[in-house]
């Protein structure tokens, strides 16, 4: 029986090892973490991530085929294929700080399965890792295999957050990359046999090692270039009158350009987008290539002026101060159907409206209270480390409290920030809400989700991306 190993029980690991056993009956699978929390967690009932239909395939193989365990160095030392899943930050001081990823954890990890390792094993990159970081877990496994051989892959993940299981049943491609020797080839067919138990062969796609890497960093590159193409045309639409949903619709609808990826919002976020252009960033410097390099921190740059924008059109809306005001925000993850608030523009929102000393009242209906307050309170890149190496106790902010229901966060509240696009928002009795708030009331749409139309006959005063101004809104120019 094949056995596979995959270390950091997060999410990439947990989904992708769940669906591997759920469609190879024939190979064991062990998930392995040294969080002895999050490991208890993935063997109860509440699983550590929330991702639908993720619970049902976790049931129906744990115990079976599919294992979670901290015994970290026995489920290695037993493993034929060990993918690697763990945190690649980006480094915060020293050389590349802000841009290049920290590959501490990796290199760890590479150490650890050499250690370990008494028969041949292929180790496969799952996190996304700069180019070139197989050849440096290669010179590691090689420098300490003791007579061991060691093939490295890079298998990098394209799972969407929310859709994350529909994404591993039947993905797009699967992109497996391997030296072009010999045993690089068998080691990429020995993979391509695990996914090839559900994927077509045709979607199967190998490359060398260095295309398999770039691959994924220029792939989400141009998922957030798109963002920022459409963020930065809604800053336009509201300077002109013109109405970003058209314009973005008639755009999408040229078959070279395609429909998808071209919603305006108040950003995107993620744990993928702005680390990985970030690395592409510091690859291209590296290389002597600053005008790519400059090319690509664009679409960061222009991300970051739609939040401070958002921000700017709240406080000048309401008369120029947001002080002691409170101000609902509702959504807090970086996008619907998922818990996960890696890099959600509702932290640097919340941020600038603190800034102002506004009081914040959130609700999202999947992220916890220690979450948020741990979001609101850490430093740049601190989410990226493990839990057990982040701040301990996050120093409560004092100006936000946190609801489990909107109705009450939005109680006598001035204004409403819709910062994720959570279907119960379009549902919520607005009637109710307003009569419930301070007045004027105003709704700062950061979804485009809502009916316009009908709020402003309840009487509110809306602000939507991209989208005409009220009257209101025109008198009070966000001045940036």
């Amino acid at each position: 029986m094949v056995k596979i190993c995959c270390i950091g029980a997060g999410y990439v690991g947990g989904p992708t090892m769940a669906v591997i056993a759920l469609k190879c009956p024939d190979i064991e699978v062990a998930v392995v973490d040294i969080s002895v929390p999050r490991i208890n967690a993935w063997n109860s009932d509440q699983l550590p991530i929330y991702e639908p239909g993720l619970d049902v395939i976790v049931k129906e193989c744990r115990g079976k085929n599919l294992f979670f365990s901290t015994d970290v160095e026995k489920h290695v030392r037993e493993a034929d294929i060990v993918f690697v899943s763990v945190n690649t930050p980006t480094k915060t001081r020293g050389l590349g700080a802000g841009k290049a990823a920290d590959l501490t954890y990796w290199e760890s990890a590479a150490r650890m399965i050499a250690d370990v390792s008494v028969s041949d094993k292929i180790v496969v990159e799952k996190s996304t890792v700069p180019v070139k970081t197989a050849e440096a877990i290669e010179k590691i496994l090689m420098h300490n295999s003791k007579g061991i051989k060691f093939q490295i892959l890079s298998n990098p993940e394209f799972l969407a957050e929310g859709t994350a299981i529909k994404d591993l049943f039947n993905p797009d491609r699967v992109l497996i990359g391997g030296r072009e020797t010999p045993e690089g080839f068998k080691a990429v067919q020995t993979l391509k046999d695990v996914y090839a138990h559900w994927v077509p062969e045709n979607q199967i796609i190998t490359t060398n090692l260095w295309s398999a890497e770039l691959s994924k960093l220029a792939a989400n590159a141009f998922l957030a270039q798109r963002i920022s193409s459409v963020n930065a045309m809604s800053a336009l639409c509201e300077a002109t009158g013109a109405d970003v949903t058209q314009v973005s619709y008639a755009v999408g609808t040229d078959s070279r350009i395609g429909s998808k990826f071209l919603n305006s919002s108040v950003g995107f976020g993620g744990s993928c987008f702005q680390k990985d252009i970030l690395n592409l960033v510091y690859i291209c410097e590296c290389n002597g290539l600053p005008e790519v390099a400059e090319y690509w921190k664009q679409v960061i740059k222009i991300n970051d002026y739609q939040k401070s924008r958002f921000v700017n059109r709240v406080v000048s809306s309401m008369f120029n101060t947001v002080s002691n005001k409170k101000i609902a925000v509702l959504g807090f993850a970086f996008k619907k159907d998922t818990g996960d608030t890696r890099e959600t523009p509702a932290i640097d929102v919340c941020k600038g409206l603190l800034g102002d000393k506004a009081r914040l009242s959130i609700y999202d209906p999947q992220v916890t209270e220690d979450q948020i307050q741990r979001d609101l309170s850490m430093n740049k890149f601190d989410w990226d480390h493990p839990l057990h190496l982040q701040p301990m106790s996050p120093t409560t902010v004092k100006q936000v409290s946190v609801s489990w229901d909107a109705y009450e966060a939005t109680k006598d509240a001035h204004g409403i920030c819709i910062l994720t696009e959570w279907d119960e928002f379009k549902n919520l009795d607005y009637k109710r809400i307003f009569d419930n708030m301070q007045k004027p009331a105003f709704v700062f749409d950061g979804r485009n989700i809502m009916d316009l139309a009908k709020l402003r006959e309840i009487g509110f005063i809306v602000y939507s991306i991209g989208k005409p101004l009220d009257a209101w809104l025109k008198d009070m120019p966000a001045v940036a």
